[in-house]
């Protein structure tokens, strides 16, 4: 790497650079977040004299993502083969600059109406110890000058302000036209550097993640390859599918098994480009047919419910390469896959490293072998009872509700299939999780059985939740139900709940509930488990994860 070459620019430099298409702002920072003050206060600094830190250059030939309109303002392509310089250090100082000494409107996403940087007035009368630039004109007009009008305004405009104001409009046009602007450049080095320097800059502030990196380097003008809106696309997809919450690290960690057979953020990184472009119709292919998968036979029918997005990885290397849905043993090794890393804590921690030995796995069971496992999954109603404490965020949890999803949970009160959507599933208080024992009507009971228990869970719709139910006894609602719907007794076989009476329902016998229940979880996971002598073992997983 040659070293960092200071220099200094002034405006007309500066803002040259910037109009030409010089200078470019990656699509990979985040957005213009200053506000009118802010950027005031640092047009204040420049016509004091203050030095307001230096902006650092990357000068490459590459062609990254990068921002192409400013405020209304269509930032021009330079021709191909010349050089770039993208901005890794002072964008938001760079288009505050910018947006004031051209005027623009700048919409905010969290605003109705824009922002207009014409708005930024020289108070000619201020003292130099006092703000100088401000947003607001406060009494006579003629006191005030915009930055836009001092910048681009004519002789005849700038002569008509009082003559006692002209030899400072002179100064503070001279002034910022001769700042001089400090500017370190990096020459010709990888994006792995430039984004590495970045990453150091900014310690304190925002580091960018592997996708807003990938982004960058993958963008393609000629290919009409840009992996943001690509990944939006495939978003947009799933969503009909109700899989819209797959992040996208866990796409590029596919991508990256597809063609590395690794997915560590360094392997990621370290992709070439024109793979990347040619693999990516192929992953997100594979990827739509797991989620299919999971929709369909497994029955998980949002992503929210997914034990961990990074289950996606796995199956999407199986579909990539089995283009037919699995049957007989192939099917029952893949679901032994599943149920063993939704019900283990697999990915709560290296889930990279993880990931690399599961697509093994997979590859075994595509050659027609069983895997072998090195974790135990106990199936047994006592490790239920101990670890299914209810928090909608752990991976142990979630995959007991998809057992209980695969069910298809009924309405209670008239056999409709109960809808579950990723809207409401994102907290242990959700519209679709009810204690089937009211927590309210524990807490005045004698119970062994904790109540915030997946065992105390089932799925229901918002309207039986809070408008039939509330905090009555079960024997009490579960009566009201029955009048309603004579095939109640069937409607809760949907719940993994059985014969209302010895499930000490009636009676509102909790305990008796609760361990009726877990018999009936633990025979469904047994379900879904090849066993093997590890499983015998002893040796358990700490099942303390919230999902990824």
């Amino acid at each position: 790497m040659n070293s960092p070459e200071p220099q200094t620019k002034n405006y007309l430099t500066l803002i040259s650079d910037i109009e030409k298409g010089q200078i470019k702002i990656p699509q990979c920072q985040r957005d213009f977040v200053w506000s009118i003050k802010k950027s005031a206060n640092l047009l204040d600094s420049i016509v004091k004299g203050y030095p307001i830190g230096t902006f650092i250059f990357w000068r490459t030939q590459e062609r990254l993502r990068s921002i192409r309109n400013l405020g209304g303002n269509d930032l021009p392509e330079p021709p191909q083969g010349e050089v770039i310089d993208y901005v890794l250090d002072g964008q938001q100082r760079l288009t505050s600059l910018y947006a004031c000494l051209k005027g623009l409107s700048v919409n905010r996403a969290d605003k109705k109406h824009p922002d207009n940087f014409a708005e930024i007035y020289i108070d000619l009368t201020a003292k130099d110890d006092e703000q100088i630039v401000v947003t607001k004109i406060v009494g006579d007009e003629q006191d005030y000058i915009s930055i836009l009008d001092l910048m681009s305004g004519g002789l005849t405009h700038l002569a008509g302000y009082p003559s006692r104001h002209h030899k400072k409009i002179e100064s503070y046009k001279s002034t910022i036209e001769n700042y001089l602007y400090s500017v370190i450049q990096i020459n010709e080095v990888s994006i792995d550097i430039a984004t590495e320097v970045f990453t150091r800059i900014n310690v304190g502030g925002q580091t960018l993640t592997v996708f807003q990196i990938m982004v960058a380097k993958t963008f393609d003008a000629e290919k009409d390859f840009d992996l943001l809106e690509k990944y939006k696309g495939l978003v947009e997809r799933l969503e009909h599918s109700g899989y819209d919450t797959i992040p996208d690290r866990t796409v590029l960690q596919a991508i990256s098994m597809l063609i590395a057979g690794e997915c560590s953020r360094q392997t990621i990184l370290g992709l070439d480009k024109q793979k990347f472009i040619e693999t990516w119709d192929n992953a997100v292919d594979a990827i739509e047919r797991a989620v299919d998968y999971f929709k369909n036979y497994y029955r998980i029918p949002v992503s929210k419910l997914l034990p961990y997005n990074a289950l996606v990885v796995p199956f999407a290397c199986f579909f990539s390469k089995h283009p037919d849905k699995p049957t007989g043993d192939m099917q029952k090794r893949l679901a032994d896959l599943f149920w063993r890393c939704s019900l283990s804590g697999r990915y709560s921690s290296t889930v990279e490293t993880y990931l690399a030995q599961d697509v093994k796995k997979v590859d075994a069971i595509l050659s027609g072998r069983l895997p072998a496992y090195d974790w135990s999954i106990d199936t047994s109603e006592k490790y239920i009872i101990e670890n299914g404490w209810f928090s909608a965020g752990r991976s142990y949890i979630k995959g007991i509700l998809c057992i209980y999803a695969y069910q298809q949970p009924k309405s209670f009160i008239d056999e409709s299939i109960v809808n579950i959507s990723n809207d409401w599933l994102k907290q242990a208080n959700s519209k679709n999780y009810h204690h089937f024992f009211p927590k309210a009507f524990l807490e005045k009971q004698q119970n062994v059985a904790p109540a915030n228990h997946v065992l105390n869970i089932t799925i229901v719709d918002d309207f039986l939740n809070k408008r039939k139910i509330g905090k009555k006894s079960p024997s009490k609602y579960m009566a009201d139900f029955a009048k309603q719907n004579p095939s109640l007794p069937n409607t809760m076989k949907s719940h993994l709940i059985g014969d209302l009476e010895a499930f000490g329902i009636w009676d509102d016998n909790y305990d008796v509930f609760f361990d009726n229940r877990a018999k009936l979880v633990s025979s469904e996971i047994k379900k879904r488990i090849i066993k093997q002598d590890i499983d015998n073992s002893g040796q358990l997983p700490l099942l303390d994860d919230e999902a990824d």
